[in-house]
């Protein structure tokens, strides 16, 4: 190519040089055609001014030529060092990541790496979430039930007891939660059922307050949150699994999907779930709330439900192994209908019951020692116990020991 460029430069010089000759002797001969030599004479200072013009654009094309590689070489140069630079760098995290997995457990690394999370996130909040998006990390210390949640709960079940007391003292019939906006929608012999208005929707808050006699506290708090029984005495689920916990807190990520009325398509629900059972208060607590996890990607076979609440409080009458205890339910979620507001309303109000309904035969069969079921209310006694529950029982379905019936 620059031989070529080189043989084309040397040609518009040759032409240059003889337009230049003929413009000298066309001056050499004005005395005998002064009009020819004049017009001839333009001619050959305009030739000249176009292949001077064809020159210097040809010397330019040459030299583009010539920076382009020289470029080309220094992005070659360039991406040859990031190359190494990253290869050297992830052989050295690999080899800190060897060392850290034979000095410390499983456990410990996984509170280490929390803590660097939780430290990267209050100096830089926003890279910080950002980098754990890309990177496909789940941040417990932003999706976590924090304590406040659990102490909450606990203050709303006491209230709505109050009201009740006051209700009894009075001979009044009507009573209710303490907030205002709440509006019965259903009581029967074991429960009652309020809802009110969520700001800026169409969908309701649903609050029950129930009492059971017949079962133990300890039996009912372990039937909602075994996941293997469930799928058994539930016949609307079809995926039912602990995704993720938190080593520090005892909280599960849960990934739900269940049949819905026809014609609708069925929904799943990835939820943060948190329990406590408080000895000193005698309460047990157990809270969930929709959240986004990287392992549970939405699909085409669910349609995903992206809001979502469920808080469950139960006080036993007298302990947590004998019968008899009262419980507060709160909940609320959009399941994505195209249905009116009251069609929602209907299904949500007619389905909570007979999930009440179902959970206490659940709960009667356990007792009935029909099933055995994992005891959660024993792990959550001591915090050490609750750790190593959270470290073996991940993705194990058995769960040998601690079984309750």
């Amino acid at each position: 190519m620059f031989n070529s460029i080189s043989r084309r430069h040397l040609k518009l010089c040759d032409i240059r040089a003889c337009a230049t000759r003929f413009q000298s002797s066309n001056s050499l001969k004005q005395g005998i055609c002064n009009g020819k030599s004049e017009t001839t004479a333009r001619m050959g200072r305009r030739m000249g001014l176009l292949l001077s013009w064809l020159q210097r654009s040809m010397v330019g094309t040459s030299e583009k030529v010539g920076s382009d590689q020289k470029k080309q070489g220094l992005l070659s140069i360039f991406a040859n060092h990031c190359s190494f630079v990253t290869g050297q760098r992830l052989r050295r995290a690999f080899q800190v990541g060897e060392l850290y997995s034979n000095l410390y457990s499983e456990r410990t690394r996984w509170t280490l790496v929390g803590s660097i999370w939780r430290r990267l996130q209050s100096k830089h909040a926003s890279t910080g979430k950002l980098m754990a998006a890309l990177a496909g990390v789940f941040l417990w210390e932003d999706e976590k039930v924090r304590d406040e949640e659990l102490h909450r709960c606990g203050l709303e079940l006491q209230a709505m007891e109050a009201a009740k007391n006051l209700s009894a003292s009075s001979d009044k019939k009507a009573w209710g939660p303490m907030e205002t906006g709440w509006e019965v929608v259903m009581e029967k012999k074991n429960f009652k059922v309020w809802r009110r208005p969520i700001e800026g929707s169409y969908l309701y808050e649903y609050r029950v307050l129930g009492s059971y006699s017949d079962v133990t506290p300890r039996q009912f708090f372990n039937v909602q949150l075994d996941t293997e029984y469930r799928k058994k005495w539930d016949s609307l689920v079809l995926k039912l699994e602990v995704v993720d916990r938190d080593v520090n807190t005892g909280s599960e990520v849960v990934h739900w999907a269940t049949h819905f009325p026809y014609p609708m398509y069925s929904r799943d629900y990835v939820y943060v779930r948190r329990y406590s059972v408080d000895v000193e208060n005698n309460l047990m607590v157990l809270i969930s709330r929709a959240v986004q996890h990287p392992e549970v990607p939405e699909t085409q076979e669910y349609v995903r439900v992206h809001s979502y609440q469920s808080k469950m409080v139960i006080r036993p009458h007298t302990s947590f192994d004998e019968n008899g205890f009262d419980y507060l339910l709160t909940y609320s979620d959009d399941p994505q209908t195209a249905f009116p507001r009251y069609c929602v309303s209907w299904m949500v109000s007619s389905g909570m019951p007979d999930f009440l309904e179902k959970l206490h035969a659940a709960a009667l069969r356990a007792k009935n020692l029909e099933v055995g079921i994992y005891d959660y209310a024993s792990v959550v006694k001591s915090n050490d116990n609750k750790h190593q529950h959270s470290q073996d029982c991940l993705g194990d379905s058995s769960r040998p020991g601690q079984i309750y019936a």
